[in-house]
């Protein structure tokens, strides 16, 4: 069983993520508070799209004293303070990931809900041209591409 003040295994990113929280936090006038740092590390552990069901799995088995209404407070403070991006791909859960500093957009298959990110200049510069010939300035975006993966087309 965890405990209420378990090991944090610090990821990739951790640090830089936690001066961003604890900056959000202070200028909000909220408190750190290491059940916090626990979701974030395993957020960052992840690796992929989350859901809070997932993550709170592999939380509670960190620390057992973190229950799920903890977590998903946690993950809309996360998107708040810009650490997490929040998706809504179908499928009746949300997902989370980390924001990782760089955009990308989503191909979501439709049988097997397996995500798949990627990154196209050509389709930015063509995002562009389009908002500059509106007259329209674009502040961000989101793409996203439902069909069918490798495995799941015939």
């Amino acid at each position: 069983m965890g405990t209420s003040k378990a090991h944090i295994k610090a990821p990739p990113g951790f640090k830089e993520k936690l001066e961003i929280l604890h900056d959000y936090l202070t200028a909000h006038g909220l408190r750190n508070t290491h059940q916090r740092e626990v979701i974030l590390a395993e957020l960052l552990s992840f690796g992929q799209h989350v859901t809070t069901e997932e993550l709170w799995d592999r939380v509670k088995a960190i620390d057992s004293s973190i229950g799920y209404a903890t977590v998903y407070r946690t993950l809309r403070l996360f998107t708040e303070c810009g650490i997490a991006s929040k998706h809504d791909f179908g499928g009746g859960s949300a997902r989370f990931e980390s924001d990782s500093g760089h955009h990308h957009d989503h191909m979501i298959c439709t049988q097997c809900g397996k995500i798949i990110e990627f990154e196209n200049e050509e389709i930015e510069r063509l995002q562009d041209e389009v908002a500059a010939s509106h007259q329209f300035k674009i502040n961000s975006h989101r793409m996203e591409l439902y069909g069918l993966c490798s495995e799941c087309h015939d």
